[in-house]
């Protein structure tokens, strides 16, 4: 597997942007996307936001990796929100928050954030997503299942994120009708996941201010180096083949997935994975007939 850093740029011009980054779908650290004067880098902490929201229940969610062979990860526990903030405050944890907006609860914090926008309002504003996580919590590699461009801005703390293309989905053996790996990129079994050797990727450190585009159906595996939140928000996939795969994704493939695993419980799960495998072998001798 390898890494190449994702570049990082400033006072990029719309026109630059979407020519350069985003029509090519070349992931880029942009420096200004959110303007550094937006109220959230005054106001936001965590004493603000357990003032406002804490004492909402939250599911807390462990590491991923035992969850590789699952659609979704089980929450471990709950907690109020003030008592999460103080956990991951005062001590490495792998424990995070999934499907917890801060932003849905409190919409006017939306406010508090004022965007540079060089996709020319191709970002859905209205909708974003915010997230927290303890020094060493992961999110397990994925893409995202609506193929949206993602923009992850960084509000608190360092992230570490790893990204591939839609194109070595078999080498990372993608899970069929699910949107994860089935192996563990961190660590990876070569032994048993061969096709990882053969992995091109890109390596983002994202840190307060700055911000990280996704292109539509990329990989990304995320990992919190500290604590930390983050905002993201999206904006529509580009081409018409995306929108139908997002379109596919979100009202066939998930039914379909669920519908079967309802009907043949395990042995669906373990036929995909050896169809993942089978689809790995097949771009394997790709790779090797390529570079002969």
């Amino acid at each position: 597997m390898r890494l190449s850093p994702v570049q990082k740029i400033k006072n990029i011009s719309s026109e630059d942007f979407l020519n350069t980054y985003l029509k090519p779908a070349k992931p880029v650290i942009l420096k200004d996307f959110v303007d550094p004067e937006s109220p959230a880098f005054k106001k936001w902490n965590y004493e603000y936001f357990k003032q406002i929201a804490g004492e909402n229940k939250v599911n807390i969610y462990g590491s991923e990796i035992e969850s590789l062979d699952r659609v979704a990860s089980k929450p471990i526990g709950q907690s109020t929100f003030s008592k999460y903030l103080d956990l991951i405050t005062s001590t490495p944890t792998e424990h995070r928050l999934f499907l917890f907006n801060l932003l849905s609860i409190k919409p006017e914090l939306k406010n508090d954030i004022h965007y540079n926008d060089v996709t020319e309002g191709k970002i859905i504003k209205w909708l974003p997503f915010m997230f927290f996580g303890g020094e060493g919590s992961i999110t397990r590699n994925h893409v995202d299942i609506d193929m949206s461009h993602v923009f992850i801005s960084q509000f608190q703390g360092i992230k570490r994120i790893w990204l591939f293309p839609w194109e070595q989905s078999d080498l990372m053996y993608k899970l069929p009708y699910n949107f994860h790996s089935i192996t563990n990129i961190k660590e990876p079994d070569y032994q048993e996941f061969p096709g990882l050797k053969y992995l091109n990727g890109y390596e983002a450190v994202i840190k307060p201010g700055e911000t990280l585009y996704i292109p539509s159906g990329w990989w990304h595996y995320i990992q919190y180096e500290t604590e930390g939140y983050s905002v993201s928000i999206r904006a529509l996939p580009s081409s018409l083949s995306e929108k139908w795969r997002g379109f596919k994704n979100l009202l066939l493939i998930r039914h379909f997935d669920n519908l079967m695993r309802n009907i043949f419980k395990e042995k669906w799960f373990h036929f995909k994975v050896r169809k993942a495998k089978r689809k790995a072998n097949r771009a394997i001798k790709r790779q090797k007939n390529f570079q002969i």
